[in-house]
């Protein structure tokens, strides 16, 4: 097995479970086309951008996505991003007792009493089956990343540059504590100060 397609992850570690991650992926061949480094700030081209985009557009697809800090380089892009499941949520519209979901004109308070002590019986049930429900909607962190890689790789390709690609998979850390996260942000937040000493650098 080549040293690209090598596992990275943590065996056993559950990657859809409540965690922030320290994520990087590479251009392919460390090719520099996001953008220029110019007196320690970082200018993105349009490609960059649209990096910079998608990066965002996670947390409104995911919504037990928490982003963090996060930059793009010239040939990578450094992230740190939280799963979160208690962001998973119903839609904060749930009709009250008596209120008329079928827009009859008719009071149904009476048979929502009626029906009480059954739904009291089943709530252990539905409890379980929502936790579960819950479950299944949380993509792991590979998956956030592939969709993240593959809607810039589908964009960049659009705004004309064919022949842009990630490197296969990607780099991750799990944050294990508050000491961590802050060291990792702050090396995130002064990557373009540090590229010259940067490892993913040229």
């Amino acid at each position: 097995m080549d040293k690209e397609r090598k596992r990275n992850r943590l065996k056993g570690f559950d990657y859809s479970s409540d965690a922030l991650f320290f994520v990087t992926s590479c251009v392919h061949n460390r090719v520099c086309c996001f953008g220029k480094i110019i007196n320690g700030i970082m200018n993105p081209n349009e490609y960059g951008q649209i990096a910079n985009k998608q990066w965002k557009w996670l947390a409104k697809q995911y919504p037990y996505v928490i982003l963090h800090a996060f930059v793009v380089m010239p040939n990578h892009v450094h992230g740190v991003i939280e799963i979160n499941r208690d962001m998973v949520v119903g839609t904060g519209h749930d009709p009250s007792p008596g209120h008329d979901i079928a827009g009859t004109g008719r009071d149904l308070s009476p048979q929502l009493r009626d029906l009480s002590p059954q739904l009291r019986d089943l709530s252990p049930q539905l409890r379980d089956l929502s936790l579960t429900l819950r479950r299944e909607k949380i993509k792991p962190l590979p998956e956030i990343m592939g969709a993240y890689k593959t809607t810039v790789s589908k964009q960049i390709h659009l705004a004309g540059y064919t022949d842009f690609g990630w490197q296969r998979s990607f780099h991750d850390h799990i944050i294990r504590d508050e000491k961590s996260f802050l060291t990792i942000s702050k090396y995130i937040t002064n990557n373009p100060l540090n590229w010259g000493e940067d490892f993913f650098g040229p």
